[in-house]
């Protein structure tokens, strides 16, 4: 939505500027993030967006670093988080699929079509699958599993809700909450406990 133009001389911030362009990414992909449409979106000049980034390309790796501290960050302090079971850890973890304030499923699906053509992307997604995969593994190896079952039940969790935005799965809210406790009972082999899921509903505002 663009904005009216605020006091003379004022070029927003880099924030504002990141905001916008993020908007741009998930809505119309890499392409459209460029810096006269951002400055009409914003109702600034053009050359306010030089007085916080020399090029484009500064803009861009700013929505890099932005994307990899949000889920990447957020994903690996839920795998980090204490519990005092492996099913609550796994539902420490999910709140991630559930809380966009924590990972951010449609810039995640923006950051993986813009990887396609960009090389630098790519690799920041391929380090970022990585690590992922090694704190959703570690947390496993915390709970006693063995090397081969940790990497496995990692890799069956982390990939399944990489299907879930590949996808771009619709399903309501109330149905994916109504299907966690399988998914946990699926990903660690063991149910959560009544006391756990009330306790999981609950911080998302489920009833």
């Amino acid at each position: 939505m663009k904005t009216e133009p605020t006091e003379r001389g004022w070029r927003g911030t880099p924030d504002l500027w990141l905001d916008a362009a993020y908007a741009m990414l998930v809505d119309a992909g890499v392409e459209a993030v460029k810096v006269m449409p951002l400055a009409e979106r914003l109702g600034l000049s053009r050359t306010s967006f030089y007085w916080h980034f020399p090029d484009r390309e500064a803009l861009l790796a700013g929505l890099v670093d932005r994307w990899r501290a949000k889920n990447s960050g957020n994903l690996i302090a839920r795998c980090q988080a204490p519990a005092a079971t492996i099913t609550e850890a796994m539902l420490n973890l999910i709140d991630c699929w559930v809380e966009p304030d924590l990972f951010d499923s449609r810039l995640e699906f923006a950051m993986r079509t813009w990887a396609l053509t960009d090389p630098t992307v790519e690799a920041a997604m391929a380090e970022a699958d990585a690590v992922r995969l090694a704190a959703i593994t570690d947390l496993f190896r915390r709970f006693g599993y063995a090397e081969a079952e940790a990497d496995t039940r990692a890799r069956t969790l982390y990939l399944t809700q990489v299907g879930y935005i590949a996808l771009r799965s619709s399903e309501s809210f109330e149905v994916r909450m109504g299907r966690i406790p399988a998914y946990v009972l699926t990903f660690c082999g063991q149910a959560p406990a009544e006391a756990e899921i009330a306790a999981f509903r609950a911080r998302h505002a489920v009833r």
